[in-house]
């Protein structure tokens, strides 16, 4: 029974974690490209007005102002409560799954590629934040946790640290050298840029998280989950005459 309910009180906790953090994300994901602060000033909408902190309670604000600003009824777009519930459902996955510290770790891999993914979408560029800066956490957490990225030795302490440190930069090492060997080819096919040097190092920072079978997996899961939404997308792009070469990040499906 008291685990039961401190795994409940845990699983929520990480819930409302994750929701905070989701919300911040929403920030970044809009600020970063433009330049701009990430924490002052806060939050307001485009008409100029403040939004106070009751209007802006993650998940639920959107919901309860019928995604529109108190003020001047402007829309939000649907993607600020999308990102806040994703990035709660993911930490809590994160927490059920690994628990602490592995959890932690993930949750920290979760908070670098969600905005990742939405400013590759927004711009079709991968910010060196998330790109080198998630290489860099990648290794130096993967190094603390050795459990996060699947190492397990018998032994002193630094073992397991060392074996760590060598599977996560291998990962990053076979993760961006696969997918430069597959962006050089298909530059090489098409005689035009097919990939964006920001995947080569975004997939470094998977693979110092995930070691070289997470940073393979997610190349191949990757590519297939980006065909597949081609195949909803791609009509919709015909019509209104958007062309393929220049308007599909990879980012997101990695």
């Amino acid at each position: 029974m008291g685990d039961a309910f401190l795994d409940t009180y845990f699983g929520a906790l990480s819930f409302l974690l994750g929701a905070c953090i989701g919300s911040f994300l929403n920030v970044v994901i809009y600020r970063l490209p433009a330049g701009q602060s990430v924490v002052h000033p806060r939050s307001r909408c485009r008409c100029g007005a403040w939004i106070a902190w009751y209007d802006n309670i993650p998940i639920l604000s959107w919901f309860i102002l019928l995604g529109r600003c108190r003020t001047c009824r402007t829309p939000f777009s649907f993607r600020y409560p999308l990102v806040e519930f994703l990035t709660a459902m993911l930490f809590t996955a994160c927490w059920i799954v690994g628990g602490w510290p592995i959890g932690a770790v993930w949750m920290v891999f979760v908070s670098l590629m969600i905005p990742a993914a939405m400013i590759d979408l927004d711009t079709m560029e991968l910010p060196d934040t998330f790109t080198m800066g998630g290489f860099l956490a990648g290794v130096v957490l993967s190094t603390a946790v050795p459990e996060s990225i699947h190492i397990s030795a018998t032994g002193p302490a630094f073992v397991g640290h060392l074996l760590a440190l060598k599977a996560s930069l291998l990962g990053a090492f076979v993760g961006s050298g696969l997918i430069l060997w597959i962006a050089l080819l298909g530059e090489l096919i098409f005689r035009k840029e097919a990939m964006g040097f920001g995947d080569v190092k975004l997939m470094g920072a998977i693979g110092a998280f995930c070691g070289w079978q997470g940073a393979v997996f997610s190349l191949f899961a990757g590519a297939l989950l980006g065909c597949i939404a081609l195949l909803f997308i791609w009509p919709f792009w015909r019509m209104r005459g958007r062309t393929f070469s220049k308007q599909i990040p990879f980012g997101p499906s990695l």
